[in-house]
């Protein structure tokens, strides 16, 4: 499709593909800007589920106005195609920020806050995502997170609408299989509390660098999900922060934060705590210079006293005399009228 338009966008360059969707650089040839185009891809361009599917994400995804959330412009058809004319993100992967050993807390605390923000966004609006996961955050150069691919998205049902009246029934298992928690995996009824457990494995695989369930198949990744604890975090975790990762990974949804929106709430907090910390250290260590150059001077006086002629100490001494007898409450001049009066003889007396 390079070099080909749709509606009035040109195709540029691809970006990347997924399970539903392929996805374009384009040149907008009205408003003269680049964005992202996501299209269909080949092997689904003749399933209408997909079709409608991939408008339910837009629809999503449009009603969202949140800076971590990848802005959607406009839903179009052309040439046969649905596509989506969306905001072009610049930056890497959350996914190629990742490493053995894990990153700094706070740059955990940084990128977890802003997901959460988004997520619990949606949450508010009735919006679940179903499918975060590393891959699906975008890390600008700035430092500043887009959640991107709201393509399993959905909304609750609310009074008008049950779940069995969903595109996506009970009974069909969509996400990615190392984030999906166990009522996902079980074809179960998914809600917010999925998302905190998709959250609460990005969390884990930012502080260790590893995912918390492994397998060298999908199903021992699962089979691990559904009957294994995660191994626990590094010592160098603080525990507030290993117990907000322990909570989102329950594994009963009732045990998890009601939606992404505590998990934001205990991560402020944490921030927070760590913040009032560092500065306390960092007024004990500003205070730290003084009072060594202090001690420092105080020794180095104590040395140059001691190591200087006799002569010069006696003549010091007799200079610093005075005044310390001053401080004491005796004048020079008394003390010596006292001494004159006691040395001078008292006189005979006369005979009577």
């Amino acid at each position: 499709m390079i070099g080909q338009t749709l509606g009035h966008y040109r195709i540029i360059q691809k970006l990347g593909e997924g399970g539903m969707g392929v996805v374009f650089r384009a040149r907008d040839d009205q408003l003269h800007r680049e964005l992202a185009i996501k299209v269909l891809s080949a092997a689904t361009v003749d399933d209408s589920v997909a079709r409608v599917r991939l408008l339910r994400e837009a629809r999503s995804a449009a009603s969202l106005n949140h800076p971590n959330i990848c802005t959607i412009y406009e839903i179009g058809e052309a040439e046969g195609q649905v596509y989506i004319a969306m905001e072009l993100v610049n930056g890497l992967l959350l996914s190629e920020h990742l490493h053995s050993g894990g990153l700094p807390h706070d740059q955990v605390l940084r990128l977890g806050l802003q997901v959460a923000d988004a997520v619990g966004h949606a949450h508010e609006r009735g919006i679940v995502h179903r499918d975060l996961k590393s891959l699906n955050v975008i890390v600008t150069p700035e430092g500043r997170c887009k959640v991107l691919d709201f393509g399993l998205a959905r909304r609750l049902p609310d009074e008008t609408e049950t779940v069995h009246t969903m595109l996506t029934e009970a009974g069909a298992i969509v996400g990615t299989p190392a984030y999906m928690a166990p009522e996902q995996i079980r074809g179960e009824t998914v809600d917010a509390r999925t998302d905190v457990w998709a959250l609460g494995v990005m969390l884990y695989e930012m502080l260790a660098g590893v995912r918390p369930f492994a397998g060298k198949t999908p199903f021992e990744v699962t089979s691990a999900i559904l009957n294994q604890q995660p191994p626990a975090l590094p010592s160098k975790v603080p525990v507030a922060l290993k117990a907000v990762v322990e909570r989102c990974l329950e594994k009963r949804p009732q045990d998890r934060y009601a939606d992404a929106t505590g998990i934001r709430t205990e991560l402020e907090s944490i921030q927070q705590g760590m913040a009032s910390n560092w500065s306390a250290r960092a007024r004990r260590l500003r205070r730290r210079p003084v009072l060594v150059a202090l001690f420092s001077g105080v020794l180095l006086l104590l040395l140059g006293i001691l190591f200087m002629p006799r002569a010069v100490r006696d003549r010091i001494a007799a200079m610093i005399a005075p005044g310390i007898e001053t401080i004491a409450g005796v004048s020079p001049m008394s003390t010596a009228i006292a001494c004159s009066n006691c040395a001078r003889p008292t006189p005979a007396k006369a005979p009577s």
